[in-house]
């Protein structure tokens, strides 16, 4: 892991510890939380709750061939595209 020296504010480093202390949070743990957010960057664990959740939908499905139903559904937009 590589430390950095940064610039910051004074009042925004007061607000930074204020909120690391209230969340029981180091201010690295913060900062890191806070890039991670700006990036988009998921956590691996909300990520592997995404998968959790989608399976549990998807459970019920049944198999199926995903190119029938693309396949469904251009054929479909075709016709509306045509009666236009």
């Amino acid at each position: 892991m590589a430390k950095v020296l940064i610039s910051v504010p004074d009042e925004l480093l007061e607000r930074i510890d204020r909120e690391a202390q209230r969340r029981h949070h180091s201010r690295s743990a913060f900062l890191q939380e806070a890039a991670r957010q700006q990036l988009g960057w998921t956590e691996p664990e909300a990520i592997d709750a995404a998968v959790k959740r989608a399976r549990a939908a998807l459970a019920g499905a049944g198999a199926f061939e995903s190119a029938d139903l693309i396949r469904a559904d251009r054929e479909g937009r075709d016709v509306r595209d045509r009666r236009r």
